[in-house]
């Protein structure tokens, strides 16, 4: 699979969500967003806005610069 910085993002959102012991549903409901966007965004099929970012940063309790940490450092 290609790095993209989708599959990336996905990656360090999945990272951090297992992390703080959270299930899909528990951050989607946390974040606002569906458990299927969360599924999407987790596995880089979706581009989201930075508003959704920072809902999710919000519902993982960290800050947005935190979710961002690492991603687009190794884009093929």
């Amino acid at each position: 699979m290609k790095m993209t910085v989708s599959v990336q993002l996905g990656m360090r959102i999945r990272y951090l969500r297992i992390q703080k012991k959270l299930s899909q549903e528990d951050l989607s409901l946390q974040a606002g967003v569906s458990k299927n966007y969360l599924s999407d965004l987790e596995c880089g099929r979706r581009n989201p806005t930075l508003k959704i970012l920072k809902r999710i940063a919000r519902g993982l309790a960290i800050d947005l610069s935190t979710l961002f940490m690492g991603v687009g450092d190794r884009i093929n």
